[in-house]
């Protein structure tokens, strides 16, 4: 009931501030995109577990192993051209409210966590494993884990390499390669310089 009441309370400030119209397309999208989840639900049935969660268009989830494990908290938001993949033993726990924006890729066949309310910007790349390329051995991956604690900010084409745990309320800059641990609450980002060549736009500007 309450859940119910929170849906109306929403619906009708979303008609005040955007319009009845609007409002009557963004919910028949996100009602696709609850279909969408569940339909995924169906064909992974003994893989997925979960409740509730939004899955928009050209959005995939693929489970290449009757061990993978894809265990999704309820109102989880995946928006459009997501790929999410897990394969061998691999298990994919993301938690409610996890917010997964356009284009973000996550390859899990180890292990991979996003806590609770984790705002996930487009184009992220997260990866519990590599290829080994320094040798010819059958093990070809070398895996890890992931670990991403609740309330993370992860920005814009970031990517979060195996062997890594990042704290809770972190703030992951734009662009940034993360490996290793992120401290809770605090930002993180790559150092960056840019380099200009004056020289030649002098030399240009005297022709």
């Amino acid at each position: 009931m309450n859940v119910m009441k929170k849906i109306v309370s929403v619906l009708i400030a979303d008609c005040r501030n955007r319009g009845i119209w609007i409002t009557f397309l963004m919910s028949f999208s996100y009602l696709i995109a609850v279909c969408r989840g569940f339909i995924f639900k169906i064909i992974y049935l003994r893989n997925i577990r979960g409740s509730i969660f939004f899955l928009q268009s050209k959005s995939r989830i693929e489970v290449f192993n009757k061990r993978a494990r894809l265990n999704i908290g309820s109102f989880v938001f995946i928006r459009k051209n997501a790929s999410i993949r897990v394969d061998y033993n691999g298990q994919l726990n993301i938690e409610e409210k996890v917010f997964i924006n356009d284009n973000c890729n996550i390859n899990c066949i180890n292990k991979i966590s996003i806590g609770s309310n984790t705002k996930i910007a487009p184009n992220v790349c997260i990866n519990d494993h590599d290829h080994n390329y320094k040798t010819n051995h059958d093990l070809h991956l070398l895996t890890g884990e992931v670990k991403i604690g609740q309330n993370v900010w992860i920005g814009s084409n970031v990517v979060i390499l195996r062997d890594t745990v990042i704290g809770d309320n972190a703030v992951i800059a734009a662009g940034s390669i993360v490996k290793g641990e992120v401290p809770a609450n605090s930002l993180f980002f790559n150092k960056r310089e840019n380099s200009y060549i004056h020289s030649y736009y002098k030399e240009a500007a005297t022709t």
